[in-house]
């Protein structure tokens, strides 16, 4: 099969399931299903929870059930050709979900920016993923998809590189009560790509000055991986890969009187802005890409959202338990979140 061929995995069925639904990001990959037409089925714990949301009035059909209960997950993704799982921390919730996606043989995607949450997912599931034919993809959001898309972009007709470094850059990082939840729980090392070696994170850790398109002009960043890293290592082959933070966002993160995020418009967004630079280098030549937006959280969905209606219409080159990159055309999915995102090589 060559990269320019898509797989049928096309469904009449118009359903996405939404794990954890009425969480922030939920209610945002909600949302955005409905901008899109499709039909999403929100799924929480507590069915008042999920009333509490708004879905009923939006006409969203509500299902009760707990990631612990197998059973109640099956019935939950009865009737779903997908499933989006928002529920974090993903170490808790991720396998549980996937293994009832694979009975149910849909597909499955979620926004994790944990690295082990990323490395089970794809160990543990690539075969059986493979045999259902689905498209199993963790880390479908703004932390890990789009840095891997990016990746892919700017590699073009490289088939490896040198090095890959990533800067995330957030005029703020006011973070949601599942961010901290998932950062109390996450201890596990972080990882980067050492001399063609997957290993822990220096420490202390390194520390790069870049300078992005405004308002961010010059930053300090500091290395600090999240789930792109097992999701690019995976997929290509490069002798250093490193993914930084700006210091202004760690500050914010790090700081327990940071307030969670707060709407500024009519689709709940926040006011944060953030660029994700990307440089590839492939012995002298460096090629560089950066995405910018706003706020973090909300721009997830249409980035999930793109994927799973890909996915859904059969527009994808594999299926597995596999990075977004290596699943779809990385330039042709940044070109269609442009009203949300804007992309610029450089």
């Amino acid at each position: 099969m060559t990269t320019d061929e898509a797989i049928d995995t096309t469904t009449t069925s118009r359903a996405v399931a939404v794990l954890g639904a009425n969480g922030h990001t939920g209610r945002f990959v909600v949302a955005e299903l409905l901008r899109r037409g499709l039909q999403p089925i929100a799924i929480g714990r507590s069915a008042e929870r999920l009333a509490e949301a708004g879905f009923p009035e939006r006409g969203v059909e509500c299902r009760e059930a707990a990631v612990e209960d197998d059973a109640a997950l099956d019935r939950a993704l009865a009737g779903a050709a997908a499933v989006i799982n928002c529920a974090g921390p993903f170490m808790d919730t991720a396998d549980a979900v996937v293994r009832a996606a694979l009975r149910a043989g849909i597909h499955y995607l979620d926004v994790t920016a944990e690295q082990p949450s990323v490395q089970a997912t794809l160990d543990r599931h690539e075969a059986a993923a493979g045999r259902a034919g689905v498209a199993v993809i963790p880390a479908m959001g703004f932390y890990g998809g789009l840095a891997d898309l990016l990746v892919a972009a700017a590699m073009d007709d490289w088939d490896d590189a040198d090095a890959i470094e990533v800067f995330v850059a957030l005029d703020s990082w006011l973070p949601t009560k599942g961010t901290r939840v998932t950062g109390e729980k996450n201890t596990a090392r972080r990882l980067a790509v050492n001399g063609g070696q997957l290993e822990p994170v220096g420490q202390p850790p390194a520390e790069r000055i870049s300078t992005l398109p405004e308002p961010f002009g010059q930053q300090t960043f500091v290395e600090l991986s999240f789930s792109e890293v097992p999701l690019i290592a995976r997929r290509l082959q490069t002798k250093e890969l490193h993914t930084f933070l700006g210091t202004t966002a760690l500050r914010d993160v790090r700081d327990p009187s940071t307030p969670p995020p707060q709407p500024v418009d009519e689709t709940g967004r926040s006011a944060q802005r953030f660029a994700v630079e990307v440089i590839v280098s492939q012995g002298d030549v460096r090629r560089r890409i950066v995405a910018q937006g706003q706020d973090i959280y909300a721009v997830t969905a249409p980035i999930i959202c793109e994927a799973v209606q890909r996915v859904l219409s059969g527009d994808i080159r594999d299926t597995g338990a596999k990075a977004p990159a290596a699943i779809f055309d990385a330039e042709s999915f940044l070109r269609a979140l442009a009203p949300h995102l804007s992309v610029a090589e450089m």
